[in-house]
């Protein structure tokens, strides 16, 4: 019955996973017999199916996995002596006595990481004199170079964004209030435009949990979904998702989009023929979702100009439903949310950004960490309203009274 529970949190093959190293992620697929390299690294997955996610494993030989064993070795954490400062220590590189050929053969012979931090520490001739604070941080170091461990955990959003940290530069704090802002949430209908190699269609899906529908407007010839493959949905996940392109808006919005299934490929190869066939299919079952033009929410991230984006898409959500918009700069925004002034029809404009500090919290050492992000990107949200496009009949002002001056006499 206990491994009946924890099924859905132990490794399968052909699962996705994250790799993690430190502060360093990798999104990877547990294909058997396949190697993957990380950090440097080649090595295998297959040793990690049926073990739960969450797990540290040991590198070994031929790049194969071993599930770490939970052992409390103080030997290279403990420290006996210290000196009170560091004004005497001088780096130029001579207090190490092991070179480089000297750790590669420890490595060849099998010793465990633990066993080469503590011969560095051994034949260190200053590590002594170093304060508390620099022995733990240099021992900090030394396992960040020499530890051979990675643990295996399953994809989140806020873990998917740390691997692609570099997508429009869109931070995990950020997104995490498009998706509040946009109030996304399962059974609802959102429309979704990004280039964000599909971070934030991804982080959307796994909100609404497989209710509901998204419909992805995407440029170009066809849509960016890197992203979604990395989180490792169930098939019934897809099943929501819809697709259209964002140069048949304005047609759509016109009522001149025609969607029927006409063959001008004739003469073409048979697989040409049904990749356009289903091309079209997708196009009619997202233009049928659009034409009530009551969608619940609308999310944009992208690396184009969001104004003429924004304006279009606008129109097919229903009033009193969020839309949310991501730039790396304000000026656009801006813009946005002049035009929306202008036009009407929207309430609760806010453009704001985001700001975030992380902190190092250790005993008598708290304090901002000195490489932070420096911006998270802005953000424009609003709320549509039922707009009344008939005039009022004009009313003609009240004559003024004129004064009547008091004749004298």
């Amino acid at each position: 019955l206990a491994e009946y529970d924890d099924y859905e949190y132990r490794i399968k093959e052909g699962d996705h996973i994250v790799l993690k190293r430190g502060d360093v992620y990798k999104a990877v697929q547990i294909q058997r017999k396949k190697k993957v390299i990380f950090e440097k690294q080649w090595i295998l997955l297959d040793n990690v199916v049926g073990h739960l996610y969450g797990t540290t494993f040991e590198i070994a030989s031929g790049g194969t996995l071993q599930p770490k064993e939970d052992k409390e070795t103080g030997s290279s954490t403990d420290v006996k002596v210290a000196g009170t400062d560091n004004r005497n220590i001088v780096d130029d590189g001579k207090s190490q006595k092991l070179t480089r050929d000297d750790i590669e053969t420890m490595k060849e012979q099998g010793l465990k990481n633990e066993e080469i931090i503590q011969q560095l520490i051994d034949n260190s001739s200053t590590f002594n004199n170093k304060t508390g604070y620099a022995q733990d941080k240099y021992i900090k170091k030394k396992k960040k170079k020499y530890e051979n461990t990675v643990t295996v955990l399953k994809p989140t959003c806020r873990i998917i964004i740390f691997e692609r940290i570099k997508c429009r530069h869109l931070r995990y704090d950020t997104l995490a209030q498009m998706l509040t802002l946009g109030n996304i949430h399962a059974g609802s209908k959102v429309l979704v435009f990004e280039t964000c190699a599909g971070l934030v269609l991804g982080a959307i899906m796994e909100r609404m949990g497989g209710y509901g529908s998204v419909i992805q407007m995407y440029p170009g010839g066809g849509p960016v979904r890197a992203g979604v493959e990395c989180f490792g949905f169930p098939a019934h996940f897809h099943d929501m998702l819809h697709e259209f392109p964002i140069c048949h808006v304005n047609a759509l919005l016109a009522s001149t989009l025609d969607t029927s299934a006409k063959d001008p490929t004739a003469g073409w190869a048979q697989e040409r023929k049904v990749k356009l066939e289903e091309k079209r299919r997708k196009l009619a079952a997202a233009a049928a979702l659009l034409e009530g033009r009551n969608a619940d929410g609308l999310v944009i991230a992208s690396q184009f100009h969001p104004c003429s984006v924004l304006l279009g898409l606008i129109k097919f959500l229903s009033p009193s439903r969020p839309f949310v918009v991501f730039s790396q700069f304000k000026e656009t925004l801006i813009e946005c949310y002049t035009k929306l002034k202008e036009q009407g029809g929207t309430v609760n404009l806010m453009l704001t950004d985001t700001w975030l500090r992380h902190y190092q919290v250790l005993p008598d050492r708290t304090h901002p960490l000195l490489l932070m992000s420096g911006g998270g990107g802005y953000l424009l949200s609003g709320t549509t309203v039922a707009t009344d496009h008939s005039e009022p009949a004009a009313e003609e002002p009240a004559p003024k009274r004129q004064k009547v001056k008091d004749s004298e006499g």
